[in-house]
């Protein structure tokens, strides 16, 4: 009979909680892919020359070194899915950790566009 308080307590409180994963998240290029739509922004954290040899279509452009300045311009919402990537997949997985430690709490790491196999948009 004692615990019967405690037990409703901790039901209570329970419920009460909203679960954010805000950990760091690496997913496949694949499952990127499946992500993508209208409402998730796709974070290319390379060079702008980089950019312009290739990127994935629709992709934003925020280097990697303009994370911490540029980030809240670029991505306002803190909750709006983000899949990032790079050329290899060393420059995404230090932004998306960045980005995480800024407070945005849906970030994806895909990796480099050197796994993608998906179309690829080239500034003439």
């Amino acid at each position: 009979m004692k615990l019967l308080p405690i037990f409703l307590v901790l039901i209570i409180l329970s419920g009460c909680s909203h679960e954010v994963n805000t950990g760091y998240r690496k997913i496949t290029p694949r499952e990127a892919q499946a992500m993508m739509h209208d409402d998730v922004i796709i974070l290319d954290v390379r060079t702008e020359e980089e950019y312009a040899e290739g990127h994935i279509p629709h992709a934003v452009l925020l280097a990697d070194y303009d994370i911490k300045e540029h980030a809240a311009t670029v991505i306002a919402d803190k909750n709006q899915t983000i899949l990032v990537y790079c050329k290899g997949g060393s420059r995404s997985e230090k932004a998306a950790k960045e980005l995480i430690d800024m407070g945005y709490t849906e970030v994806f790491d895909f990796g480099g566009i050197v796994d993608w196999e998906g179309e690829i948009v080239k500034i003439p």
